[in-house]
């Protein structure tokens, strides 16, 4: 079924640009190497539907090392950024659900 996966990724792919809302993180990375262009750069999107979506480096291939409490399904992928995206974008993510 490679041609109906094709059409799933495409579909998914289209779909996901008017998911985004806002960003989370801060615009400005200051004290910090700033982004140049569009490679390389650790964010924190607010999606439509309240959930959030990161952008980080792919650590997946570390999940055997989880806590036996946690796990990664072979469709997610456990993904690293910086500790200081996280405190900054901090005061932009609500407290409650």
């Amino acid at each position: 079924m490679v041609g109906g996966k094709l059409v799933d990724d495409a579909y998914n792919s289209c779909y996901m640009v008017d998911m985004f809302v806002r960003r989370i993180s801060p615009k400005e990375r200051s004290g910090t190497q700033s982004c140049q262009s569009t490679y390389g750069c650790p964010d924190i999107w607010e999606m439509e539907n309240g959930d959030f979506a990161v952008i980080g480096t792919d650590i997946t291939e570390h999940a055997a090392k989880l806590p036996p409490t946690a796990g990664c399904a072979p469709n997610e992928r456990m993904v690293r950024i910086p500790r200081h995206l996280l405190i900054h974008a901090k005061a932009h993510i609500p407290d409650s659900v």
